[in-house]
């Protein structure tokens, strides 16, 4: 008995948490093996939200599945949209306008913040830190706000178009962003003061969930949970896209591998958002903010279509959508809570043949029952959190 007294006994017993559960981050269910209050396995049973959204994507055109897009994460829709039109561009071996690649930088990083900002509050919510929470929706709202100025939607937007993005940045929103950045450092400060010496958060975060290095890359993990595990890797920076290898900044990385690592990740991660949304914003260079290949776009507002060849040409856009030559393709892009990857195969038609999604958050609960054993049953829920995962995309 570890040295306890005799008398102390202990029950071994299953039980069920979830699918109800709030704190599970979505429709979960977890089956506990328990012995008293110690966790001895942990298994999921995913599939409670299923959608079927890879294959609903057989039946549309590309353009239509970007909104199919939005519902995976619904916590990081921008970057979701972007990690698909990054595959079928990559599908077209098509250029995309400097202008749009700098816009993108920053509207993915404006998600990023949001998806930390969320994540923190949340996370601090479940621990019992409860103003935290409110201190983290604060900068998040003036974002969200951003959003609406951006695309008309707030949580399931719809911005990224293959080859470029809907519409242009307004000089009122660049002027928003550059007023955010330069306040954004100080309100990080307030969440650390509230958290970094707090002798709950330490107690239920310092050595916790606790995975190595090299096990993190044998569960295929990615994002703030691999970097926190001492594995320096960013697809932004050692496969780099869009505009982040013309700007300067950096990949955090922890040490211990345990949920304060990947808290301080997150936070250290956010820091660098606001730096390369700032620097973005300097050197956000003039020009078209939309392809001008129109076998994928329209031509721009106001231009008259001359001919009846054309006119069919883009009715049949709309109609049929565009065709991608036949092949297949993969393409990861980091998103907040890790690699989110699209595999399209192509039979040269508008929609594609089949399509597979590698969704961060399905990977990450393949280590769930690794990094829970040991631990007390009350580490549950914070070992939930510290995934960052969210059920949308987990099940698709």
């Amino acid at each position: 008995m570890n040295g306890l007294d005799s008398s102390i006994k202990t029950e071994q017993f299953l039980l069920n948490m979830g699918p109800q559960h709030p704190s599970t981050h979505g429709v979960l269910r977890v089956l506990l093996d328990l012995d008293g209050e110690r966790i001895k396995k942990a298994v999921p049973d995913l599939g409670y939200l299923h959608r079927g959204t890879e294959k609903i994507a057989e039946y549309r055109t590309y353009n239509q599945i970007i909104p199919l897009t939005d519902r995976l994460d619904y916590v990081s829709a921008m970057a979701n949209n972007y990690a698909f039109v990054r595959a079928v561009e990559k599908l077209l071996q098509l250029k995309v306008p400097a202008r749009a690649e700098y816009i993108r930088t920053i509207v993915a990083e404006m998600q990023r913040i949001v998806n930390h900002l969320f994540w923190l509050g949340t996370q601090a919510l479940d621990i019992g830190a409860m103003s935290v929470f409110f201190y983290t929706f604060r900068e998040r709202e003036v974002l969200l706000d951003l959003f609406e100025k951006i695309c008309g939607a707030r949580l399931t937007t719809n911005y990224y178009r293959v080859g470029g993005v809907e519409g242009d940045l307004t000089r009122d929103v660049i002027d928003a962003l550059y007023s955010f950045v330069e306040t954004f450092e100080g309100h990080i400060k307030e969440y650390n003061t509230l958290l970094e010496t707090n002798r709950i958060w330490l107690a239920r975060t310092k050595h916790i969930a606790v995975i190595t290095g090299e096990d993190a890359v044998n569960f295929g993990l990615s994002g703030p949970t691999l970097r926190g595990s001492g594995v320096d890797y960013d697809l932004r920076k050692y496969e780099p896209y869009a505009a982040y290898d013309q700007v300067e900044w950096s990949v955090p990385v922890g040490h211990n591998g345990d949920i304060y690592d990947r808290y301080y990740i997150r936070v250290e991660e956010m820091r660098q958002s606001a730096s390369i949304i700032r620097q973005c914003l300097d050197k956000l260079p003039e020009g078209p903010f939309m392809t001008d290949d129109h076998k994928v776009s329209f031509p721009p507002k106001g231009r008259v279509m001359h001919n009846m060849e054309t006119l069919i040409h883009h009715f049949l856009l709309v109609v049929e959508g565009f065709k991608t030559p036949p092949g297949d393709t993969y393409c990861g892009t980091e998103t907040p809570k890790g690699e989110l990857g699209f595999y399209i195969v192509s039979d040269g038609s508008g929609k594609p043949y089949r399509m597979k999604i590698r969704a961060p958050s399905f990977v990450s609960m393949g280590a769930f029952d690794h990094m829970a054993r040991g631990y007390m049953i009350a580490d549950i829920v914070t070992i939930f959190g510290t995934y960052d995962i969210v059920m949308g995309e987990c099940d698709r």
